[in-house]
């Protein structure tokens, strides 16, 4: 390939083509940071200094991740196999995945979110030896204190041991508080010694149950690191290049991490601004890249000032906001020109809008959008919704933008990062699941009688309560007698439909798992069909619910995972402490996934975005700048490593947060406030940084004058947009090929099926022998050591092979326990696994793999496909054999025509292109029978092959996804319960 450097300029250029050893990329907003290191990753590859896998790129968020890898994909003509961009996080779970047995660690580690670790916390209260952080009304009280604390002190690199250590020589070293005199210093020293008591007993109760938080990730992985120098120096030999995104966002302990991996060559390269260093209170440090000179004096500075997004005006009044920083900047200590210069034309548009109260500034916005954007129409230019953003310091300023928008008829997308568990869908699932634990439960059941998919008569209702309140009655119990209450007949059937659903599904939910009663709920009480048939109409609150639908589906499936009691009870249970901690759900935003729509958001949420025109709003002090809020538990100064600015830390990080809001907007920036917010009645000062910016006279509007109702214009005639994935799969071609609307339901809606049998044993079997070729690998290459002791091997020849036990350990251990029948199919399925076991263990001729488990991306024409490979292994000759596992049966001839051998097909295709190995077999593995059906793909073969992806693709993305129905298809199809197309002719 030729990568074409010729959109880039001069700087940019220069830091795409540098050579070798470190490099400080400064990146102003909008100068192309993102595509200068995705540029950087091909022309390393490009040039022949390393290969795909040989390159270690490093973000901070999953989005940033996503996008980097995006970009990759277009710039890589070819496709790419086993390519390293992560998070840091991410990065680090894969190391101690894989390596985590050589410090300690158990192998399949859970890693916790922070609910689940207060909810581990909360459940063990009574191992901390906790006084002062644990009142007796209250007794969690202090938990999410404790916690941000611990995730503080290993953001630091501060282990139990250092804090424990730290707290008992403070009571050692004081004569005074020994001895009593000062009774206040003495409950300061005893409550840093509860602290640090309670950080160790922390640490090891995640461990005693197999769990990791997300600061043990990179803090367990420098521990890694630096306690197996071979293993250390196995992947700095590996990764020649190192690429770092967003380092300004980065924290101590990530920091030292990539210094640690980046030795001796020191081929770093870091891209980040000081400027927008705006996740303090997640940890990041923005020492790092103020200090990053100290530390690689010899590294190349570039400095990216050329901005492609925003007007010059709009750049001049950012810029004199942010010089307040000095001298904690980096143009201030490299004395370098950091004053971003404005590649478009476009003077620019920067007005200030105050206005008396707050319900009048959401209305002015709200009319200021609606007029930028009927003015545009009628100049012909193209502006749409989706154009405009509002920014708020935080989520709560949000609510009366959301009326003022909606009374004027313009569509919007308020895209908050929680409030899962307070969607209608969530709310009557768990509604229901209470129903089944307790027919008393009479919120439960009201809720449910009001819900769209019973669509009782309101005045049935009322009828209903009304007895149920005269009697003493419970709801439920009232029902039961619906019909003397003079409920009208329609009413009545749906009532005993009603009664009889929640009898079977209350004798149900005694043996089964939560995820099998939801599903049984949503698909049998007809509520799925509904959702999906007012979505399929162009309903957008449907079509979200169906988006909420799978996400909250993936919470509870996590649920079970981690826990071995899965009824509705113990999720109940569950449910009711993860609303304690206060988790409202975490919701995935897709800016996407949506007609045109102004977007409203956070400025935090902000970053990485930009918009035609931006609205900054609630600009009042005590708003933004928001109060600084101290951590509850403040970290000891002796134990602080980070190195803190000489100003005020608090309102420089709310200023580089505004400088963030600022550089959104490509033309158009509106700063308003109001006087009154009517909640003291007390009259707020506008913001220090609209005095910042440079605005001498604060002009004020006029009172907005809403739109009445009957001009609404009618802005939500367009129905959700749904987007075919960008990458596609074998699973995802064959299920288009059976039927584009099932396509539709699985993979652009993903609504969750309803698991099987097979599905599990297959999935228990495949991670079973990942394990067992795992242990072989690591036990026939170069030892790291081991802190535990592994049993004696079974040696055929040369080789150690884990035991026969061993691997039925393992089989136990994956054994995944959901969605049989009933007991006596799990129990036959559970012996045939073993049996299964011990036939391959007795007959197979033992090798050690090449590779297990290998991702590729690959492209057919400009298309890309996502594949993984079971198992590699080599053969004598120095060509490979490929084999995919299957838990079926073979097919009754043992021949297999072209369509049966894509699978494989495909993947002799990505070894031969990614791994320059040559596949000389090709091999499915029928476990039932410990049989194979092997064969290898010609020419003619892998030609037809490719024109039948490239085709397929292309149907997929032209696609209406119109359905296919036959008996045939629609009997095996998981959607045929909510699917008004299916065929169910016996």
């Amino acid at each position: 390939m030729s990568l074409d450097l010729s959109q880039l300029n001069s700087a940019q250029k220069e830091a795409v083509t540098h050579g070798n050893g470190p490099l400080l990329i400064v990146a102003g907003a909008g100068t192309g940071k993102t595509s200068v290191i995705t540029k950087r990753l091909a022309y390393l590859i490009d040039s022949g200094l390393a290969k795909t896998d040989e390159i270690l790129a490093l973000t901070f968020t999953d989005k940033a991740a996503g996008e980097l890898e995006e970009r990759i994909d277009s710039l890589l003509p070819y496709g790419y196999l086993d390519l390293w961009v992560h998070t840091f996080h991410s990065f680090a779970e894969r190391i101690l995945k894989q390596h985590g047995l050589d410090i300690g660690l158990p192998g399949d580690f859970k890693l916790l979110t922070q609910t689940e670790v207060w909810l581990l916390v909360r459940e063990n209260l009574s191992k901390f030896d906790l006084d002062y952080y644990r009142p007796l009304g209250n007794p969690s009280k202090f938990i999410h204190a404790l916690l941000k604390h611990f995730s503080r002190c290993k953001d630091e690199m501060i282990s139990p041991t250092d804090y424990l250590d730290y707290a008992d020589n403070l009571i050692l070293d004081s004569d005074v508080v020994l001895s009593g005199k000062d009774s206040a210093a003495g409950s300061e020293k005893k409550r840093l010694q509860e602290i640090a008591g309670a950080y160790h007993t922390y640490n090891q109760l995640l461990l005693d149950n197999n769990s990791l938080d997300f600061g043990d990730l990179i803090f367990y992985t420098l521990q890694l690191f630096k306690k197996r120098p071979q293993l250390l120096d196995a992947y700095r030999k590996k990764f020649k290049y190192i690429l770092v995104d967003e380092f300004q966002d980065t924290n101590l302990a990530q920091y030292e991490l990539i210094k640690l991996l980046a030795e001796p060559a020191n081929n770093l390269t870091v891209v980040g601004d000081d400027d927008q260093s705006i996740y303090k209170f997640r940890g990041a440090s923005i020492s790092n890249i103020l200090h990053f000179k100290k530390d690689f004096p010899q590294a190349d500075l570039i400095t990216l000032v050329n901005n492609y997004r925003s007007a010059q005006k709009i750049l001049d009044y950012a810029y004199n906001l942010i010089v307040k920083n000095n001298p904690d900047r980096l143009e201030e200590k490299l004395k370098i020109n950091k004053k971003l210069v404005a590649q478009k034309d476009e003077v620019g548009i920067v007005e200030i809008i105050s206005t008396k109260t707050g319900e009048s500034e959401a209305k002015k916005v709200a009319e200021k959008i609606l007029k930028i954007k009927l003015e545009a129409e009628e100049k012909g230019e193209n502006v749409s919704w989706n154009d405009f953003a509002i920014l708020a310091r935080s989520n709560s300023a949000a609510d009366l933008f959301l009326v003022a928008l909606d009374r004027c008829g313009i569509p919007f997308q308020f895209l908050a990062s929680s409030g899962l568990f307070r969607q209608d869908l969530v709310l009557d699932i768990v509604a229901y699941l209470k129903l089944l634990d307790n027919y008393h439960e009479n919120p439960a059941v009201f809720r449910i009688l009001n819900s769209s998919f019973l669509n009782i008569e309101a005045k049935d209702i009322i009828k209903i309560n009304h007895q149920a309140k005269k009697k003493t009655w419970s709801i439920f119990e009232t029902l039961k007698n619906a019909r003397s209450l003079g409920v009208a007949e329609e009413g009545i059937k749906k009532i005993d439909s009603f009664l009889s659903l929640v009898e079977k599904h209350t004798q149900f939910a005694k043996t089964a798992n939560v995820t099998m009663v939801i599903y049984a709920f949503l698909n049998e009480s007809g509520y799925l069909k509904n959702l999906v048939a007012q979505s399929s109409a162009g309903d957008l609150t449907a079509a979200k619910q169906i988006i909420y639908l799978k996400q909250f589906y993936n919470l509870v499936e996590s649920f079970e995972g981690g826990h071995a009691e899965k009824l509705v009870k113990h999720f109940l249970d569950y449910f009711n402490y993860v609303m304690e901690s206060g988790d409202e759900g975490a919701l995935s935003q897709e800016l996407m996934a949506g007609p045109e729509a102004v977007k409203i958001m956070t400025a935090h949420s902000a970053k990485g975005l930009e918009f035609k025109y931006v609205f900054l709003v609630n600009l009042v002090e005590m708003r933004f700048p928001s109060v600084n809020r101290a951590d509850p538990i403040e970290l000891p100064e002796k134990l602080v490593k980070e190195i803190l600015p000489e100003g005020d830390s608090h309102l420089q990080e709310e200023r580089r947060l505004f400088y963030v809001g600022l550089t959104r907007a490509k033309k158009g920036l509106f700063l308003t406030w109001a006087e009154n917010y009517g909640l003291s009645g007390r009259e707020r000062k506008p913001s220090r940084f609209l005095q910042e910016l440079g605005v001498i006279e604060i002009r004020k509007e006029k009172e907005a004058e809403i739109i009445p109702d009957t001009e609404k214009k009618s802005a939500y005639s367009s129905s959700l947009k749904e987007y075919a994935p960008t990458h596609f799969s074998f699973t995802q071609l064959k299920t288009f090929s059976t039927c584009p609307f099932q396509y539709r339901f699985a993979h652009i809606l993903q609504i969750p099926v309803k698991g099987n049998a097979s599905f599990s044993f297959g999935k228990t079997m495949h991670l079973t022998l990942q394990k067992f070729y795992n242990a072989m690998i690591e036990r026939n290459s170069v030892s790291q050591g081991n802190l535990f002791e592994t049993p004696a091997p079974k040696n055929k020849g040369s080789l150690k092979i884990p035991g026969e036990q061993e691997l039925l350990d393992w089989y136990e251990k994956a054994w995944i326990d959901d969605w049989y029948l009933d007991k006596h199919q799990k129990e036959e399925y559970f012996a045939k696994g073993k049996n299964i076991l011990r036939k391959f263990y007795e007959t197979t001729e033992w090798k050690v793999p090449k590779l297990l488990e290998v991702g590729f991306h690959i492209k057919f024409g400009e298309y890309k496909l996502r594949g993984q490979i079971d198992r590699i292994d080599p053969l004598p000759d120095g060509t490979v054999e490929i084999i995919d596992y299957k838990t079926g049966e073979p097919p009754k001839n043992e021949q297999l025509d072209l369509e049966a051998k894509e699978q494989l097909l495909i993947y002799q295709i990505a070894t031969a292109q990614f791994l320059r190995e040559k596949p000389s077999i090709l091999s499915f593995y029928y476990l039932n029978n410990n049989s194979k059906i092997s064969f290898i793909g010609k020419g003619d073969d892998l030609v037809k092959i490719e024109s039948k992806i490239v085709k397929e693709i292309e149907e997929i993305k032209n696609s209406q996804f119109s359905a296919k129905p036959s008996p045939f298809n629609c009997a095996h199809c998981d959607y045929k319960s909510i699917c008004q197309h299916a065929d169910l002719r016996a």
